[in-house]
């Protein structure tokens, strides 16, 4: 289950990453494919073959991009949110073990690249929607259920 949701940065973050591939990336490699197909023979061009290869897949993660900021929604952060657990905020948890997690519970597109975020879809994100600090969560993974406590939430603001 995809959620089409996002944070106030996320969003900045997908817009300049749109923005750098248009004006940026994709000018400067459709500036070596043309100099690379005036060599000639474009059958044996490394340089070609990698640069063409290299703007198809420019392009279509502009067309992504560009769907994508399209169909999601920009989720605020909102003052009665405070102390619970909802999309966008900073979670502390704790299990039996004293181990110790801290992430923030995002939208599908944020969580690449980043070891402290998690997808709102995710089994512990969904195990700690509503909840506040103090409350127990029961998460449910390929190995049985795992008790958590919620030791902090804070948001962005």
């Amino acid at each position: 289950m995809s959620t089409n949701i996002i944070t106030v940065e996320g969003h900045e973050a997908l817009k300049q990453e749109l923005d750098y591939l248009w004006r940026e990336k994709r000018p400067d490699t459709t500036r070596k494919v043309t100099w690379a197909a005036s060599l000639g023979d474009r059958s044996e061009n490394a340089d070609y073959q990698y640069n063409k290869k290299l703007l198809r897949e420019i392009d279509r993660r502009v067309r992504y991009l560009r769907k994508r900021l399209e169909d999601v929604r920009v989720v605020h952060y909102s003052p009665e949110q405070e102390g619970h657990v909802f999309f966008g905020a900073w979670v502390e948890v704790e299990n039996e073990a004293g181990e110790i997690k801290k992430f923030r519970i995002v939208g599908y597109d944020e969580i690449y690249g980043r070891n402290d975020y998690i997808s709102i879809d995710s089994p512990m994100a969904r195990a700690l929607l509503k909840k506040q600090e103090g409350d127990e969560a029961v998460v449910q993974t390929p190995t049985g259920e795992i008790l958590w406590w919620i030791n902090q939430v804070t948001y962005v603001k």
